[in-house]
């Protein structure tokens, strides 16, 4: 079987997203040996930097060579010791996932179930933790992708730094789309993808660790049970010029392009704000229903397939008739809802509109009566 590109089917999905030719090209170029290389080091350095600047943060920033969910991973190895009690807030699918790293860890994960159609609000938060709050660290999703929801991490997480709560965020969906000021939030370590609105391609994880994170971590009682997800193992790279592992070259060269694209982009958040209400009103007029009462993030759209449909005939539909992709969901959610993913490069109105009209052009197919072409709708709203 040969290499060929696969370029026919527009990928419209939460994440991996449609990436620029520019970050292609910078993906292509040749490269050195970089772990012999000191300009590499300035180059990741410097990358690292912007990133950070990016998400308004002084702490370190590090890119480690692995997808979103290594991140999530390294910052619960990191920080957990056998026997620590640690808060998993747990209001959407990726959120209750943190339990599993803190078990895997030896930790004991203290999973706090709420509503999964709204945000926790900071007021229910405090009223938690009057009650409860012997935690070394808490985790938290800023925006949950399988539901759509959107945390609003610059309350909550002061709140749980008042209790002397150390704080790991999931923004790997969250970042590039909807604001994230991380030293505003007082975040320790927060967590993004490559492949999410920041438009690269799926393999990279990026990271911003707090001073008070790094310290927790000397501070351990036993070593922290990985090496390729140990957090530490990073903190003294430049001064050293050594990294733990080699690093993806050519992928951290694709995602410095595609953060000088963000920053390039001065209205990148509003974009994202204004496709996404467009979209949720559209879908409303036409007849379908948000998953969400509240909390609506600016990188996803969910609502529920419609009463009698299959979800993986209207998904196969779409990509066969249409030459579309959006995604069903999984977990809890698999076969219930549909997202279409509208961040980064995807967030555009021309792609958005012909997205909606093939999942109009679909779901009259399959027998579901429209109230209104969402299209046409978006169009009314975004214009």
């Amino acid at each position: 079987m040969s290499v060929k590109e696969n370029s026919d089917i527009k990928i419209m999905t939460p994440g991996p997203t449609q990436v620029a030719e520019n970050v292609y090209h910078a993906r292509s170029l040749r490269t050195t040996n970089p772990d012999l290389d000191p300009q590499f080091y300035d180059f990741y350095r410097d990358t690292c930097r912007l990133f950070g600047k990016l998400i308004h943060t002084e702490n370190p920033c590090f890119i480690l060579g692995g997808e979103g969910i290594l991140g999530l991973e390294a910052a619960c190895a990191s920080l957990t010791e056998p026997g620590d009690r640690v808060l998993v807030i747990d209001n959407g699918i990726f959120g209750k996932g943190f339990a599993d790293f803190v078990s895997v860890y030896q930790g004991e994960p203290v999973v706090w179930s709420l509503d999964y159609h709204n945000p926790l609000t900071k007021e229910k938060l405090r009223n938690y933790l009057e009650k409860d709050h012997d935690f070394k660290y808490a985790t938290i999703v800023h925006s949950d992708t399988p539901t759509g929801l959107l945390n609003p991490v610059e309350q909550l997480c002061p709140v749980l730094k008042e209790y002397g709560i150390l704080t790991v965020a999931d923004s790997v969906t969250g970042m590039f789309a909807d604001e994230l000021n991380v030293d505003e939030a007082q975040i320790d370590i927060v967590c993004g993808g490559s492949q999410k609105a920041l438009s690269a391609p799926p393999g990279l994880t990026m990271v911003a660790v707090s001073r008070e994170a790094f310290q927790a971590m000397h501070d351990r009682k036993t070593p922290i049970r990985s090496f390729y997800a140990n957090l530490l193992t990073f903190e003294t790279y430049y001064e050293d010029q050594w990294f733990p592992y080699t690093m993806p070259v050519s992928d951290i060269m694709g995602l410095r392009q595609a953060l000088e694209n963000v920053a390039a982009d001065t209205q990148q958040l509003a974009r994202h704000g204004k496709i996404a209400s467009a979209a949720r009103k559209a879908l409303t007029d036409a007849g379908l229903t948000l998953y969400l009462e509240s909390g609506f993030a600016s990188s996803v759209t969910v609502f529920y397939v419609p009463e009698g449909m299959k979800a993986q005939e209207i998904l196969d539909t779409m990509v066969k008739k249409h030459h579309i992709m959006i995604a069903g969901c999984f977990d809890i959610l698999a076969g219930k809802v549909l997202r279409i993913g509208h961040m980064g490069n995807n967030a555009n109105i021309a792609d958005m509109t012909e997205t909606l009209s093939a999942l109009a052009d679909t779901l009259k197919e399959l027998g579901f009566v429209l109230k209104a072409d969402p299209a046409e709708r978006f169009l009314a709203y975004v214009e």
